[in-house]
């Protein structure tokens, strides 16, 4: 293929420019770093800053602050991490470096076009309605998109149509509260089921939003989660490298069995479960030495948890164009693996387990940091961009 136009000097001060924004924090033109005072933090308001500025901020109480951009006032304890960025600074390693050279990208022209047939047929949400989203899962019965992000509200339902139905889940220490959301699912009994990192546990809602049922079964970081067809939950425990499977009755909020069905991952976080098949897809995330070394792994399980295949980031790279960094992970209604690549911008089909793995682009623009996916009963895409805090939703044409 023909090889890319070069960048003019504009392009790439711009470029730098927009890269200079990302990551260092805006009031004190420090870059971030993973811990410390340069650690970023969400405000409420949605803009971040570094740690070291959130304290400064608030004086010597550090009780109150108020946002530099916006002047919202809030309270020290309603600062979180921002997830989007510690992943960010994950990928370049501890050596710093470009985010375009972390994200293999060549600083080349624009990404072709999605393949036809599919378009992007909604968008919703936006800076402000959603803040550094994490999460995406549609109920299968009702077509209502549940997302998880950082906002006033962890949880927000969306109608088919995209009319937001619901908002629930206070940032709080009462026990249907959510400090800070890592993932969602909807069961097929039509419950909300979330992974809280903040304080490690499980917690299920109804679509009105009240709490049914919360767990705490010992779990270290519990991260990725999705809904079998069965209503089971398949859960991801990051720190502890384990994948559970939880069953409950979510009506009568009782927990049936919390069972360990695989051990000794590498950090996984995003899971999926083929509605078909009942096949278990996970993402693990892997540390190497030296600069952008960090890479993932795709791990596939039969639906008896028998392991059929596994492929990381130097393994895709050998066979495809570009490193592969995913972040999230789903099927389609026949079973394929559809991931979303953050070096790329793009989803990206890898095919159904037996063939795993192909490489089909299924979405190569339009996209700036996807972390979420999930299919509608109706086979829609859905997309969460983290990047413009928003979710896309594509369909056939």
């Amino acid at each position: 293929p023909a090889s890319a136009p070069p960048r003019s000097p504009a392009g790439m001060a711009a470029e730098d420019e927009a890269e200079l924004n990302l990551l260092e924090c805006r009031v004190c033109f420090e870059r971030y770093g993973p811990g410390g005072q340069r650690r970023p933090r969400n405000l409420p308001c949605g803009h971040v800053l570094c740690q070291g500025c959130v304290r400064a901020l608030g004086g010597p109480e550090r009780r109150r602050l108020e946002c530099p951009f916006c002047r919202r006032a809030c309270g020290s304890a309603e600062t979180s991490d921002c997830l989007p960025l510690l992943q960010l600074l994950e990928l370049l390693g501890p050596g710093g470096g470009s985010v375009s050279s972390a994200l293999g990208r060549s600083g080349g022209g624009a990404a072709g076009p999605a393949p036809a047939g599919l378009g992007l047929r909604l968008a919703l949400g936006g800076w402000g309605s959603l803040v550094n989203p994490t999460g995406v899962a549609a109920c299968r019965r009702s077509g209502r998109l549940a997302v998880a992000h950082d906002g006033k509200k962890r949880i927000h339902v969306f109608s088919p149509s995209g009319f937001c139905l619901q908002r629930f889940g206070e940032r709080g220490d009462a026990g249907n509260d959510i400090k800070y959301p890592l993932d969602v699912t909807v069961t097929s009994d039509g419950h909300v089921v979330v992974t809280d990192g903040g304080d490690r546990s499980v917690k299920a809602f109804n679509f009105e939003g009240r709490g049914v049922l919360v767990l705490r079964e010992g779990f270290c970081l519990p991260w990725g989660l999705d809904a079998t067809p069965e209503g089971e939950v398949i859960l991801s425990d990051s720190e502890a490298g384990a994948l559970y499977r939880l069953t409950a009755d979510f009506k009568k909020g009782i927990l049936n069995k919390c069972q360990m069905i695989w051990s000794q991952l590498t950090s996984p976080r995003g899971v999926a479960v083929s509605q078909t098949s009942g096949a278990v897809v996970v993402i693990e995330h892997l540390k190497a030495q030296g600069l952008n070394n960090s890479s993932t792994r795709v791990k596939i399980f039969s639906a008896e948890m028998d392991l059929i295949g596994q492929m990381d980031s130097f393994g895709l790279n050998l066979l495809f164009p570009s490193k592969i960094y995913t972040t999230a992970v789903a099927f389609d209604k026949e079973g394929r693996v559809i991931v979303t690549d953050v070096c790329s911008q793009a989803v990206i089909c890898l095919g159904k387990p037996e063939e795993f793995p192909i490489f089909n682009p299924l979405i190569s623009h339009g996209l700036s940091y996807p972390v979420g996916l999930t299919y509608t009963a109706n086979n829609s895409l859905v997309v969460l961009d983290s990047g413009d805090h928003s979710i896309k939703i594509y369909s056939s044409t």
